[in-house]
């Protein structure tokens, strides 16, 4: 990943790809894909990871309870891990988490 810019694909060993919604790319530098070390790992450590790599991202998506913000979902690998385990869902080394803010409406 020269320059840290993510690339097509598959990530790298031990890395996860975060894709995240504009309103978190102004934490990002303005990407909303970034690759971040650590799997695997449970989602909680993964969105730690994103935190301390991009101060600002992991506020808005956990609350200072430590719980996933009721507007947010998050799927790994397609799946969203409020079926799944919650934060504590594993994340599998190369796995592609995707963050989406939740949609209603009438």
């Amino acid at each position: 990943m020269p320059g840290g810019m993510p690339t097509a694909g598959t990530p790298a060993a031990g890395l996860v790809r975060v894709t995240l919604p504009a309103a978190l790319t102004e934490f990002t530098g303005g990407r909303s894909v970034v690759d971040i070390p650590g799997a695997p790992a449970p989602v909680r450590d993964i969105l730690a990871g994103l935190g301390a790599a991009h101060p600002g991202v992991q506020d808005r998506l956990i609350t200072e309870r430590g719980r996933l913000r009721p507007h947010v979902n998050i799927f790994v690998d397609g799946e969203n891990i409020r079926f799944l385990s919650g934060l504590d869902t594993p994340v599998p080394d190369g796995a592609n988490v995707v963050v989406l803010p939740a949609i209603s409406g009438g």
